[in-house]
């Protein structure tokens, strides 16, 4: 998906803009998806692509939702010297959009904690038949 940067600032609200176009990141604790315990798909707040199964969901303490896997094919990472050191950001395949960043400290089976903006994501909970 390819957006000028007006396009996406008119497409995405501010927080969003600022998380998803410009490696931003939210405050932490400030996400209602870190109470979401429904089983559902976590998707990008920028294209719909869905990311995250809410079985891979986890509490990690962190204050961001953490997921410890993601979806085959559908996040890309890059390192990120933001801080000076080196940490692993992933972003959404299709559309780019920044989520956050994976670290090597989270459960089995991957060990991977997926540390996620919540104004990154949307939450689709799995319709009554069962399936999202």
């Amino acid at each position: 998906m390819k957006f000028s940067k007006d396009e996406w600032r008119e497409k995405l609200g501010d927080k969003e803009f600022e998380v998803l176009r410009c490696e931003g990141t939210e405050a932490p604790n400030s996400s209602p998806l870190n109470a979401e315990k429904r089983p559902g798909t976590y998707v990008c707040a920028g294209c719909g692509q869905p990311l995250f199964k809410s079985t891979t969901k986890y509490e990690s303490g962190s204050g961001w939702p953490s997921f410890y896997d993601v979806i085959d094919g559908n996040v890309e990472t890059k390192t990120d010297f933001k801080l000076l050191v080196p940490r692993t950001e992933y972003h959404c395949a299709k559309c780019g959009g920044h989520q956050g960043h994976v670290f090597e400290d989270g459960p089995a089976p991957t060990g991977l904690r997926y540390c996620n903006n919540g104004v990154a994501l949307k939450f689709i909970p799995d319709t009554e038949e069962g399936t999202s």
